[in-house]
């Protein structure tokens, strides 16, 4: 048993892996990257900037309606957070800031995020008094997490699915009419020109 929880531990930490990733800011530049998440969920990031001489970064979360999630100015190394409100993605921008008179370099920028169940932190369910739990507990603490938010983000699917499905159904059936109706005034164009032009030439005479 206690094999099977370890393989399955280690299983889960494939799964709930960190997004660390690292880049170059070019001066006077900004880099955005953007994160799809679910209603009512928790991100939690660390970046950490290098220090140069005259220059500024900036950081901005924002969802895709411009609402402004979290910023600092003239940031060097530390944290933010923010819950999501409904299902959307959201991006991280920095933005770099040099001085007209200074000749620019490009930033090392680190970022570390983590979401959903990423965030929980089960070491503290073994140190607390108020809830120490042993390690193999803790180990099937994160795996009932693990569970709830898969079954979370099934339901999400589902749900986004079902949504899917109804707006092509709906878009199908406007697209009929809408051929329907495309038919039915070439239909009425062609007639209207043809007789026309039969009273146009019986005018002139030229057919009887």
């Amino acid at each position: 048993m206690k094999r099977f929880l370890a393989y399955f531990s280690v299983l889960v930490l494939f799964i709930c892996h960190v997004d660390c990733i690292m880049f170059h800011l070019h001066p006077n530049a900004f880099k955005c990257l953007k994160e799809d998440m679910s209603p009512n969920q928790l991100i939690v990031g660390e970046y950490e900037v290098q220090t140069i001489p005259g220059q500024t970064v900036d950081y901005v979360a924002k969802d895709t309606k411009g609402h402004i999630l979290a910023q600092k100015e003239h940031i060097t190394k530390g944290k933010f957070s923010f819950t999501s409100e409904v299902h959307d993605t959201y991006e991280i921008c920095f933005i770099s800031k040099v001085p007209p008179h200074q000749r620019g370099l490009s930033h090392e920028v680190s970022l570390e995020t983590k979401k959903g169940i990423e965030t929980k932190n089960y070491e503290g369910l073994m140190i607390g008094e108020a809830e120490k739990l042993k390690p193999l507990e803790v180990d099937l603490k994160r795996l009932e997490d693990l569970s709830d938010s898969i079954v979370r983000d099934f339901a999400l699917m589902r749900k986004r699915e079902e949504e899917m499905r109804d707006t092509n159904e709906s878009t199908n059936n406007r697209v009929l009419f809408f051929s329907i109706f495309s038919m039915c005034c070439i239909l009425g164009l062609t007639t209207w020109q043809v007789l026309y032009l039969r009273r146009y030439f019986k005018a002139k005479k030229l057919i009887e």
